[in-house]
């Protein structure tokens, strides 16, 4: 993946000023940027498990929103945070929570949304 977040600054600036959903398995920060991509960053805390559950949780995120970039708007940086209950979930599960969380925060392309 070629733009993703990855300095802290920014994580910080999406968890304070962005706007956020969540559902059972995972929590979506979104803002508007400037770079005229859409970035993706996402955090796995330690306490969820060793290295190979947390990567592959990181994974399963990163698949869904290589698949779902094309339908959300564009210019926009996104923050997922795992929940504990995304180690064991299903990709289908983690696809489904993404979505949701993408749908509340009204980033579909076909809809109208104020991330500032």
């Amino acid at each position: 993946m070629k733009h993703t977040l990855k300095e802290n600054r920014d994580f910080r600036r999406l968890y304070g000023r962005g706007r956020s959903a969540s559902s059972d398995c995972l929590v979506v920060y979104a803002m508007h940027n400037k770079f005229g991509e859409g970035r993706l960053g996402i955090t796995v805390g330690v306490k969820l498990g060793s290295a190979v559950q947390r990567n592959r949780v990181k994974r399963l995120i990163r698949e869904a929103y290589r698949l779902h970039k094309d339908e959300l708007r564009p210019n926009t940086d996104l923050v997922v945070v795992a929940r504990f209950r995304a180690v064991g979930a299903s990709y289908q599960r983690v696809e489904r929570a993404f979505l949701r969380c993408v749908k509340q925060l009204g980033l579909n392309q076909t809809k109208e949304g104020n991330l500032s």
